[in-house]
């Protein structure tokens, strides 16, 4: 048959994303040429693939049948070339990865420059953003994986946790907590408290932990991401429940932090994806390495038994 596998790559890129346009920024090349290599492959095989309409794309019940071969096939050769050690300076592509922001400097930035050195010619790239949108991303595979704390109920998603991230006060060195040991949660009703928004993920962690206890903090200002958080902290303007990833620790830290009890509030760091597809080989690569090297560090928190 007159086809390559760049072709194939081309058919599973659009039946993953359904999207011409999606699946060519994926591929990093134009519409026009990724449609020339979805007609190319429907001429080989002798039928058509998708069926097209102005508003929309859908996989044809042929397509539908054939994309777990197309990508059993291409799986297979990915596989072969990264199982030969002298071959991995000459592998491309991308891996993309969703993920919660505090998670890059204590999880993936070790794993990623690990990875590169095994296999310098596939990028890897980064989408930092909130549990919500890295669901999102995963689900319409604008992701091939996500590490965050949102996911282990989702049905069509499988969740692999990795470490229990606790809750800790945030705030400056001066402050009169920040000579404290431990700090109960009641005890932050008497301070100015900044915070996430309701429906966040971190806020509703928090808001179910604290349902029974007596005197919740008073929430005075808001901010939707943990940096602005903490940059709020950081200006006088109150003290903070945030995960511990989020607080830079040691030389350049400018706040203190602070560990919550009464009840201890924590959260599960994990990796999540998309159930009964399999990862490409490359993806498989980068996820097997950050587990791997993972269980290897000595990470600040406890890793889950």
């Amino acid at each position: 048959m007159n086809f390559d596998l760049s072709d194939m790559r081309a058919f599973v890129a659009v039946a993953d994303l359904g999207s011409f346009r999606a699946a060519a920024q994926a591929l990093h090349i134009s519409q026009p040429a990724l449609s020339r290599r979805v007609e190319k492959l429907e001429q080989a095989m002798g039928f058509r693939l998708f069926e097209r309409t102005t508003r929309k794309v859908e996989l044809s019940a042929i397509g539908r049948s054939f994309v777990p071969k197309a990508r059993h096939v291409l799986s297979e050769l990915e596989n072969a070339l990264l199982g030969m050690t002298d071959m991995s300076d000459r592998l491309r592509g991308q891996v993309t990865v969703a993920c919660v922001p505090s998670s890059v400097p204590h999880l993936l930035a070790g794993a990623v420059e690990a990875f590169q050195r095994k296999f310098p010619r596939i990028r890897v790239r980064l989408i930092d953003e909130t549990a919500t949108e890295i669901l999102l991303a995963v689900v319409r595979s604008e992701a091939d994986f996500g590490v965050s704390y949102w996911g282990a109920q989702e049905p069509d998603l499988e969740f692999q946790g990795l470490v229990q991230e606790p809750f800790v006060l945030a705030c400056l060195p001066g402050h009169p907590l920040a000579r404290k040991r431990r700090v109960k949660w009641a005890e932050l009703a008497q301070h100015e408290c900044v915070t996430l928004p309701p429906g966040t993920g971190n806020r509703m962690l928090i808001d179910q932990a604290l349902s029974t206890v007596a005197y919740p903090p008073r929430w005075t200002c808001e901010a939707r991401h943990v940096p602005a958080l903490l940059s709020l902290i950081e200006a006088g303007v109150g003290v903070g429940a945030v995960p511990r990833f989020a607080i830079r620790r040691g030389q350049g830290a400018t706040l203190a932090s602070v560990r919550l009890v009464e009840p201890e509030v924590t959260r599960t760091i994990g990796v999540i994806k998309r159930r009964a597809r399999p990862l490409m080989p490359a993806a498989q690569a980068f996820h097997d390495l950050l587990v791997a090297s993972h269980r290897a560090s000595s990470a600040q928190a406890r890793p889950l038994p």
